[in-house]
């Protein structure tokens, strides 16, 4: 694998990211929402983690559990990550703990190449913090079954093919939000916060 692409993205990170507008790309209506941060609001971190499969760089995805009743986001595909932590001692540590919680993957074997634009998820007031890392080789995830129901290895590039990114109803327990963006991903919807964080990646993948 060529570990090249990896350095330039570290160093497009360091730089100004293209946020709100990226993001926004796939933000469902109403989105302004997202940019309206309460006062009182809680603070999770998520790791987009990037690793070498069959010649290509790949993301892991979560398919969370549908098993909390207070979840606002059961069921769905994001991130691995979660709440922070009064024993977190940073942000960053709060990405990889959650991920090592969730998939079983080692802070120690994962690199840190930079954040992405925090974004605020009103459904259920967190402001969260993506950050950006990558292994150096395919991980073996143990999944923590009582969170997370299934794992999706994504190609990085799968998320820049037009025929990937569509519109729909999309029905959320009781409510329906209408004409909705999401990534197609094997036939799941990628959508709301984490394909708002996805685009923006994206975008900035497409620049390195």
């Amino acid at each position: 694998m060529d570990i090249s692409v990896i350095h330039a993205l570290e160093k497009r990170l360091s730089q100004d990211l293209p946020g709100f507008e990226a993001q926004n790309k796939m933000a469902p209506k109403g989105s302004e929402r997202y940019r309206n941060v309460a006062t009182d609001h809680k603070v999770a971190c998520v790791l987009a983690l990037l690793f070498p499969k069959n010649d290509q760089w790949h993301l892991s995805l979560i398919e969370r559990t549908s098993l909390h009743p207070d979840d606002k986001h059961a069921g769905q595909i994001s991130f691995p990550g979660g709440k922070l932590d009064e024993n977190d001692a940073s942000y960053e540590d709060c990405a990889l703990r959650e991920t090592y919680e969730e998939i079983g993957i080692a802070p120690d074997t994962i690199g840190i190449l930079g954040e992405l634009t925090p974004l605020y998820v009103y459904v259920s007031n967190f402001l969260v913090h993506p950050f950006v890392g990558f292994t150096t080789e395919s991980p073996k995830f143990i999944i923590q079954e009582t969170e997370v129901k299934n794992i999706i290895e994504v190609p990085l590039d799968h998320f820049a093919k037009p025929k990937h990114k569509q519109v729909a109803d999309i029905k959320v327990r009781d409510m329906i939000l209408p004409d909705t963006p999401y990534y197609d991903v094997y036939g799941q919807k990628l959508w709301g916060a984490t394909a708002m964080m996805m685009s923006e990646l994206e975008h900035v993948w497409s620049e390195v």
